[in-house]
This record gives structure tokens, sequence and C-alpha cells, in this order.
């Protein structure tokens, strides 16, 4: 079931939103915190968020930009500013749609079926134990921001990710496509590149070598 995040202060639109979703087959999550919206959309990794640009304390516009530098969620902007400088402004700052209110069910509920459909054609997500990373750009989603990995350190963690145990074999195969020279030298470089890429972020996931046998992602158990 696809989760929808509705970011909307006023609470009559808000449960109107929700009722409407849930009975045409998705899960939704209130959003009610907006000065921690952004944080807390992360932490719940929504299929969708379904945006309000009038927002107390901090501007739908904000939310927005924050979340498409941040995250690969899309975004469907529905608001009552009609005006055409606003629409630009959001798809400008990455909104996927932008839809005015009062706005019909049918029309929303196939926009959200379209954005949908367009990211489940994109490459999927792997899930780290605190990150994500899109397989198809090397892009890694971690601490409230995103870093697009060099090709080889996003190749390299994409396997490790399987949570399987690598001999120097198979990772030099998936680096460069072969395994009848295996360059040691090289592949501890690329490793140690993403070593120290994954140090600078203070991900959970180390990269442990296995003596004899190959590499794998070793988890952090929370202290």
């Amino acid at each position: 079931m696809k989760k929808i995040a509705v970011v909307e202060d006023e609470a009559y639109m808000r449960e109107e939103l929700c009722s409407m979703l849930k009975k045409a087959g998705y899960e939704t999550v209130e959003i009610t915190a907006f000065e921690t919206a952004v944080k807390d959309l992360i932490a719940l990794l929504p299929d969708l968020v379904l945006l309000d640009l009038n927002l107390p304390e901090i501007s739908g516009f904000q939310i927005c930009q924050e979340l498409k530098q941040k995250t690969p969620f899309p975004v469907l902007v529905l608001t009552s500013r009609d005006q055409v400088q606003d629409e630009i402004q959001a798809l400008r700052l990455g909104a996927d749609e932008y839809l005015t209110k009062p706005c019909r069910k049918e029309r929303l509920l196939v926009r959200i079926n379209n954005i949908l459909k367009r990211y489940e054609g994109r490459p999927n997500l792997l899930e780290g134990q605190d990150f994500l990373l899109d397989r198809g750009t090397y892009t890694l989603y971690i601490h409230n921001t995103s870093v697009v990995l060099p090709q080889n350190q996003g190749k390299l963690l994409e396997a490790l990710l399987a949570g399987e145990l690598l001999s120097a074999a198979e990772l030099c195969e998936i680096l460069w496509g072969t395994n009848e020279f295996i360059d040691e030298n090289a592949l501890q470089v690329n490793l140690s590149r993403l070593k120290k890429t994954m140090a600078a972020l203070d991900m959970k996931q180390k990269i442990v070598a296995v003596r004899g046998v190959g590499y794998r992602l070793e988890r952090q158990e929370k202290g």
C-alpha cells in the first residue's frame, strides 16, 4: 500500500483529504508540525507528499525546496494560491504537480496515480541502516542531505547493500566488468575512497574485510 503524507494546516481540509485517500486505497500520514516537516517526512519515507503552500511558521515553498534537495520523494502541491507565478516558482523548486483548490476528487486522484506510476518506473531505492541509495543516479540520501557518489563508489555500495559477502573477484567484476585480472591495489583504492565517504557522512554501516574471503557491510547496533 502506497503511503501519502498530507502537509496541510486546515484541519477540515486535512481530514477530508486523508479520508478520500484512504477510500482510494492509500495509507495516509498527517503532518501538522510544519517547522520540522522535512525532518519528519524523511523519517516517514512516504511514497508521495501532498503539500499546501500557505502554512504557518514556514512557507510551503521552503518545504518543497528542501524535500527536493534532500529526498527522492515526489511532491504534489495542492493550494489555494492560483497565481501563475506561484505555480512557476513551485515547479522550479521541483514540485511534480501543481493543483489549485478547490480541486475535483477525480482530478487529484488521477494526478496522484500518474506521479506514482512515473516514480515506479525509476530504479528502486535501496535502503541502508540510516540512508537511502538511488541506484540509478548513485544519489545517497542521509542525515537530512543528499550526496551524489562517484560511479565506482556507487557501484560498490549498491553491491554491498545486497547483504552478501563479496569476494575481491566479484567486486572487480562489478567495477570493471571482468575478473580475469584482479587488481587488488585498484580495488583497495576504490574501497578506501568509499570508506572515507561513509566516515565523513557518519554512516552507521561500515565496510568490513573478512580475511581470505571478501568484504561485507556490517550494521552497527545502537549503543
